[in-house]
């Protein structure tokens, strides 16, 4: 059983950070991508970023570029997403999701097969709450 855990969420000022973690267990994850999307009130789902295990490609959006960052860890079981400069407009649950297929390509030249495509993602975390408010 594939499963996928978010932490690090709670509430920041306008400006500040915050980093989120994303523990993945249950399967081998060589071949697969994780992503992280979130979603405001009101608002459709947004994809932010995702990072392949293979070879630790990243792509992220380009509204989001240079504020989000993706990582993980060594031993590929923890993904984490950095955010800074937050505003009230990030406001949101954010959610990891997993690749079974190995079909998403983490990587900006592949920008034009859709890796942020919440379709390509099989599994999903329950979410963390991030609430920028002064």
């Amino acid at each position: 059983q594939v499963q996928l855990v978010e932490s690090g969420g709670g509430l920041v000022q306008p400006g500040g950070s915050l980093r989120l973690s994303c523990e993945v267990s249950g399967f081998t994850a060589e071949y697969h991508a994780i992503a992280w999307f979130r979603q405001a009130p009101g608002k459709e789902r947004e994809g932010i970023s995702c990072i392949s295990f293979t070879d630790g490609g990243t792509y992220t959006s380009d509204s989001l570029k240079g504020r989000f960052t993706i990582s993980r860890d060594n031993d590929k079981t923890t993904v984490y997403l950095q955010l800074i400069r937050l505003k009230y407009e990030d406001t949101a649950v954010y959610y990891c999701a997993a690749d079974r297929s190995g079909g998403v390509y983490c990587n900006d030249r592949y920008h034009y097969l859709r890796p942020l495509d919440e379709l390509k993602y099989d599994w999903w975390g329950k979410g963390t709450q991030v609430t920028v408010s002064s």
